[in-house]
């Protein structure tokens, strides 16, 4: 079984095909698929796709941070709410980070932001799920002035050795490795020896970078496959292998 730790099936993209698509994953081997939150408008679909396919999908709940605006104060409340409400729905705190690379205009907002639901999953023992774009100076800083360092992912990584080791002295991070792994122009599999088998997690970040040889076309969980065969062949190790030490990594973060 395979676990595609970070998808987004239920988003407008998908439109009524949201079903199928989850059902071409779990028929390819996808057993299990976690669906972080976005924003306000993405609560409903993304809890009525998971009601449909409760023993297959899970969900977390968050404020990705390029949603952060003049409201965010506002906006995080409605996702503390939705939280505390509805605790046992979610395994995670997610997507949430920091996103500098279009706009740098909310920058302290997305840091407020990011320490807040940061501190909520300590509180709850929840982990996070960490969107970093641009922003790993501002990450580490906000993750050194924790209560305590949280347990979680840095989803799509794709830095390299120099930011695997700043990230590994704040603690014992997994590192969500997507699609981004086959292209031609990315060096990130050179990387995956640096991070080790052992702390890397598998995702699509669907639909968005779709894997080599779907690159450029709407992603879905199904196309996970393809990467971890370029995961196996980077490290040389059986197809299985890969896809039973990162389902071991998921359960253990997700306790699922």
């Amino acid at each position: 079984m395979i676990v595609d730790t970070h998808t987004h099936l239920y988003l407008d993209e998908f439109g009524s095909s949201s079903g199928e698509v989850v059902e071409r994953a779990i028929a390819t081997g996808v057993g299990k698929m976690i669906f972080p939150n976005v924003d306000l408008s993405t609560i409903k679909p993304m809890n009525e796709l998971h009601a449909a396919y409760p023993s297959n999908t899970y969900m977390a709940m968050g404020l990705h941070p390029t949603e952060i605006g003049d409201n965010w104060k506002e906006d995080i409340s409605k996702i503390r709410e939705e939280l505390d409400e509805n605790h046992r729905q979610y395994i995670a705190i997610g997507e949430i980070g920091i996103d500098l690379y279009w706009d740098r205009t909310y920058r302290e907002c997305q840091m407020l932001a990011f320490s807040e639901q940061i501190e909520y999953g300590i509180k709850e023992d929840l982990p996070v799920i960490i969107h970093c774009r641009d922003g790993l100076d501002e990450v580490l800083e906000i993750l050194d002035g924790c209560s305590e360092m949280p347990r979680g992912v840095f989803h799509s990584f794709g830095g390299d050795a120099k930011d695997v080791e700043r990230i590994r002295k704040r603690g014992d991070f997994y590192f969500g490795i997507n699609g981004i792994v086959t292209f031609k122009n990315s060096s990130l599999s050179k990387i995956l020896p640096e991070i080790g088998l052992e702390r890397i997690l598998l995702e699509t970040d669907s639909p968005y970078l779709a894997p080599v040889p779907f690159r450029g076309k709407r992603n879905e969980s199904a196309y996970i496959v393809n990467i971890v065969g370029k995961v196996a062949e980077t490290f040389n190790c059986g197809y299985d292998t890969v896809a039973d030490v990162t389902t071991a990594n998921a359960s253990s973060l997700f306790r699922i």
